[in-house]
């Protein structure tokens, strides 16, 4: 099992930057995929950006490429999300998210992950 603690978000203006944190902690070293996923209100969650672990592969969401960087610190056991030109479509309540599962990477968050509270970003026009 593992917990998470995301931090970070806040509200800017269209255009501006955020960056997301999170603190994994527990038994962490069998984790598969770590990473973010999204959920406006009245949407269907959002896989954003993953990390896979066996080699570092990193994952977008098209709609975030070239805006967004995932990365990880592995001596601190933190996960980041660098948030660039946002745009009010961004809005959402965003979630760490670790899993011990294999396959596709927004499944294994969304689906079989285990996730943080969550962190608002709201970004306005």
């Amino acid at each position: 099992q593992v917990h998470l603690v995301e931090s970070g978000g806040g509200s800017v203006q269209a255009g501006g930057s955020l960056r997301l944190s999170c603190a994994l902690y527990g038994y962490i070293d069998n984790i598969v995929y770590m990473g973010w996923f999204r959920q406006a209100p009245e949407k269907e969650r959002e896989g954003v950006a993953a990390i896979y672990t066996g080699d570092g592969t990193t994952y977008y969401a098209d709609s975030v490429k070239g805006r967004f960087t995932i990365s990880r610190d592995n001596a601190n056991n933190a996960l980041y999300l660098q948030m660039n030109s946002l745009k009010p479509e961004d809005t959402a309540m965003y979630y760490c998210a670790a899993s011990f599962r294999v396959g596709t990477w927004v499944r294994a968050l969304i689906e079989y992950g285990n996730r943080g509270q969550g962190t608002q970003v709201t970004v306005s026009s």
